[in-house]
């Protein structure tokens, strides 16, 4: 079988970069998790913040090669940067610096975005920090991987027509499977959205 992935994917799944496999190793300030082991995704990410600047980053996942190279490179991307900047990169932007990823593993790179924004959250609420970002309201979905309601309506405009597209893209409902209903409605709302806006 040919490798189907770009050789910066290819590195940094064979050599990743900040994986922390002791959390007891690492001074961080604060974490975000995300997912479930019983479902087999989970993404924890531990950050250190001098001045609201991301000095360090490390990480630990249960998942796919895109996942563990979407992350490594996310891992490698915030540092340096301002927590407003790093709360706001995107999936795509990990995909685009890794050289792209298949279509049908671009979804692999949202947990390490979701835990890295939670780590973010939580490190602003337990150091009364100023955080400069006003995030238009955003209901929370599927509680367990915190899919949101925006995220159903990326996912349909990268293509999700039925729910198992859906949950390719997003993850939602992979672990408990509650939020099935209402994660249908969402997506069919924002379907016929879609269909309003492009005739």
């Amino acid at each position: 079988m040919n490798w189907l992935y770009s050789d910066i994917v290819k590195e940094h799944f064979i050599n990743p970069r900040n994986i922390l496999i002791n959390e007891k190793d690492f001074d961080y300030d604060a974490k975000g998790e995300v997912g479930n082991i019983k479902c087999g995704d989970q993404m924890v990410m531990y950050i250190k913040v001098r001045d609201n600047i991301i000095v360090d980053c490390r990480w630990r996942t249960y998942g796919c090669a895109s996942a563990i190279a979407s992350t490594s490179m996310l891992s490698e991307a915030v540092k340096g940067m301002s927590i407003e900047d790093a709360y706001n990169i995107t999936p795509k932007d990990i995909a685009k610096k890794l050289g792209g990823l298949p279509e049908n593993k671009i979804h692999c790179s949202v947990l390490g975005d979701k835990a890295l924004k939670e780590a973010i959250k939580n490190y602003v609420k337990t150091h009364g920090v100023s955080f400069n970002i006003k995030e238009e309201e955003n209901k929370v979905v599927c509680k367990c991987i915190g899919v949101t309601e925006k995220d159903i309506e990326e996912a349909v405009l990268e293509g999700a027509r039925d729910y198992q597209r859906l949950q390719e893209i997003t993850k939602i409902g992979t672990v408990c499977g509650k939020c099935k209903d209402e994660a249908i409605k969402k997506m069919e709302f924002y379907i016929d959205r879609f269909k309003m806006i492009s005739h």
